[in-house]
């Protein structure tokens, strides 16, 4: 058997990875500013990450959601402290993709209702419902395709609450920084206006920061800066530092029943270790403060780049997203930063270099990517 080809990848095997660096078989060191799609949120192999997670191996590595997992409600308490939603529940499961899915699910079953509104370029996972508020026709399969959606486009109250006053909308789903659709970023003016019409018309609003979220805006969560308080957020990437594991922060305005949402591998007691572990860095080190620093260090820094060299047209994103627009198409830069410089970025449309370092990065971290890009600019 062979794999299903459906990545194209660059050739080569990282085989090792500490903090912000990787290293492939041949001993090649690799500075990591993408996180593999923002999953690292901590750092590669950190020691006390490790250390939790080969003690909890060596204990149990899962049981089923049919008995009490104490790990689960400790998790649970401390990512409500330290998010400022203490008073929301939590349901885990095991992907974005899936926190979407179970979000939109919930949404219908506290209204009734089925129509979705969701951006332009929006990215929500590749599943059934998740795939179909992702405006990519290339990804949506016939049988994904049940005009449950209206896109819309980012930031346009107007077009927004002209759809909600149909009455008829069961959610608004927003990325409040687009991922895939290049580091766009919402406003406040536009979020609080939404958050008020969802109010207004009984629709569910669903912040995804399965991206954005988990302190990589330099808050906790991307939509604190804008001021508002969704009804249901959905958590995935960086929480487990790599280990597959998702969630959705739910508003006490949702009832509990038995039997409505079900997960077998979700929240098992490695996937809890794993996030126990990340919260704990997080507090230990100052991660979300420390993305908030060194990210507008690292703005302000592609910013004077942009003045003394071609090819950036514009910087924008929040902490340690960042989103570099070119005026050439980034695969030629992407390849010269791998294959010569030794830095692995991401990217979005044809022209923008996304930027998601694990939230440990730090200011000499920076000076090292700056040198490392503008080397390549200069070469083009």
């Amino acid at each position: 058997m062979k794999l299903f080809d459906v990545y194209p990848l660059f050739d080569i095997n990282i085989v090792k990875g500490k903090g912000v660096n990787v290293w492939d078989d041949k001993g090649q060191e690799y500075l990591d500013l993408y996180g593999g799609h923002a999953v690292i949120s901590i750092g590669h192999c950190h020691p006390h990450y490790v250390e939790m997670m080969t003690k909890q191996l060596n204990t149990l590595g899962f049981y089923s959601n049919s008995v009490i997992n104490k790990l689960q409600v400790e998790l649970a308490e401390r990512l409500g402290k330290i998010s400022g939603y203490e008073d929301y529940q939590f349901f885990l499961i095991n992907s974005g993709a899936e926190a979407n899915e179970n979000a939109l699910k919930l949404a219908s079953f506290k209204n009734g209702r089925k129509r979705v509104l969701s951006f332009e370029k929006a990215f929500h996972g590749r599943t059934s419902l998740a795939v179909e508020v992702t405006n990519n026709p290339k990804i949506i399969a016939p049988i994904n395709d049940n005009n449950h959606v209206t896109f819309l486009p980012l930031n346009d109250l107007e077009a927004w609450e002209k759809e909600l006053a149909k009455g008829d909308v069961c959610a608004c789903i927003l990325e409040c920084i687009q991922g895939v659709g290049g580091v766009n970023m919402v406003t406040p003016e536009f979020a609080q206006g939404l958050q008020k019409a969802c109010k207004k018309y009984g629709s569910i609003l669903i912040c995804d920061e399965i991206q954005c979220g988990y302190g990589r805006s330099g808050k906790f969560f991307a939509h604190q800066w804008l001021g508002i308080r969704p009804d249901i957020i959905s958590v995935a990437k960086g929480i487990g530092n790599g280990f597959p594991m998702g969630g959705i922060l739910i508003s006490p305005d949702f009832e509990p029943v038995y039997g409505q949402l079900g997960t077998t591998f979700g929240g098992n007691h490695l996937a809890c270790t794993a996030a126990l572990a990340v919260l704990d860095v997080f507090e230990n080190e100052g991660l979300v403060e420390n993305a908030h620093l060194v990210g507008e260090y690292l703005m302000d820094e592609l910013k004077q780049l942009q003045q003394r060299t071609t090819h950036i047209k514009s910087v924008r994103g929040q902490g340690l997203m960042v989103g570099v627009v070119l005026d050439i198409p980034h695969k030629e830069v992407r390849n010269k930063l791998i294959y010569e410089q030794h830095c692995f970025t991401g990217c979005a449309s044809t022209d923008i270099l996304r930027i998601l370092p694990p939230l440990c990065l730090t200011r000499d971290n920076v000076d090292d990517f700056i040198q490392r890009f503008e080397t390549v600019l200069n070469e083009l």
